[in-house]
């Protein structure tokens, strides 16, 4: 683990951060637009330059036409119709890209200076097999779209996110340890129950967060558009009459993501009235009331997702405020620990 400080290295990281975070919001922008299956190839180098040329782009929109989800979706689509859904699949893959350079250049950059000891590169080597790993599985998700059907594996889609949004937590993590401090590991602290409050409330958002990539896989946010009801009852039939139902039935698993998410909103309140009568420091008791109206946002952004019937901008508002949850939860978490350490 890290213990060497540096400013420079914490500003790249919220660089980096901000980066993943981005194109995690600009992948739901491509999935609502339906632009992810419109590049059926994975070129890693050659797709880096568009079509050039009448010619060039005749050949790919020929590509495109095999694919299931021209031939049952988009059949009759014009070149020019395709060309936008290109150029926004075509800028997620160049956004992909440029984080991975934002990434490589300057960890190894940093290396060779030793401003990160070669000891201490492990965490720095982590960030960059979770890079390839979500990138992978970004191409195992569309490739599952071009196969039979005109959709990804809600499955994949989620394994994706994930991927991503723990690249971005570790980045988070790091950073603020070059700010704040890093934990050392020969103290012994007992985790304190603010500690295990903000572990617990970081579980319910991955949970939260892994239902809303099935509910986005599944375009199952479409099922009903009333709230808080779903098909004029509180609690539909034949929600859970399968275990399977919780991982591939849209009724079910957006019946989840509606509900589960309000456990955080007990979660954070409660934990900020505790960290008050424990006399905190005061910039963790102001940024847990701010966290605790981010919670709320974040509900209300979902329930107005519902209302509107997935509207995009709504949606990927939604979407982002998620990110700044996470990022929220785990720098609590982060400083909760300090805060254990100082008082051993």
């Amino acid at each position: 683990m890290p213990r060497t400080p540096n400013r420079a290295v914490m500003i790249w990281l919220y660089i980096f951060a901000g980066i993943v975070a981005f194109l995690v919001v600009f992948g739901g922008f491509t999935r609502l637009t339906r632009s992810g299956l419109s590049i059926v190839e994975w070129n890693p180098i050659n797709g880096t330059v568009p079509p050039m040329g009448q010619h060039q782009w005749e050949a790919e929109f020929a590509k495109y036409k095999e694919s299931p989800e021209y031939q049952l979706v988009n059949q009759g689509m014009t070149l020019e119709e395709y060309k936008y859904i290109f150029y926004v699949e075509w800028f997620h893959r160049l956004v992909a890209r440029l984080a991975g350079l934002v990434y490589a250049f300057p960890v190894f950059y940093f290396l060779f200076r030793k401003t990160i000891p070669f000891k201490e590169f492990g965490i720095y080597f982590w960030m960059g097999i979770l890079f390839i790993g979500q990138a992978v599985m970004g191409w195992l998700m569309v490739y599952s779209g071009l196969v039979d059907r005109p959709a990804v594996s809600h499955l994949r889609l989620t394994a994706h996110l994930l991927l991503a949004l723990s690249l971005f937590s570790l980045a988070i993590w790091t950073a603020t340890g070059h700010r704040h401090g890093f934990h050392n590991p020969e103290k012994k602290a007992k985790w304190s129950l603010a500690t295990k409050l903000s572990v617990w409330s970081l579980v319910v958002l991955v949970i939260q967060i892994s239902y809303g990539g099935m509910t986005a896989g599944l375009k199952a946010g479409h099922v009903s558009d009333t709230w808080p009801l779903m098909f004029g009852k509180w609690f539909p039939p034949n929600l859970f009459n399968s275990f399977i139902n919780i991982f591939e039935t849209p009724q079910t698993i957006v019946f989840i993501h509606r509900w589960f998410g309000w456990l955080g909103l007990l979660l954070v309140p409660y934990t900020y009235s505790l960290i008050k009568k424990q006399n905190y420091p005061a910039d963790i008791q102001k940024g847990l009331l701010w966290l605790t109206g981010v919670v709320a946002l974040q509900i209300t952004l979902g329930v107005l997702t519902i209302l509107s019937y997935v509207n995009i901008v709504i949606a990927l508002l939604h979407q982002a405020n998620a990110i700044v949850l996470l990022g929220l939860a785990v720098f609590f978490i982060h400083r909760f620990r300090a805060v254990d350490e100082a008082r051993v």
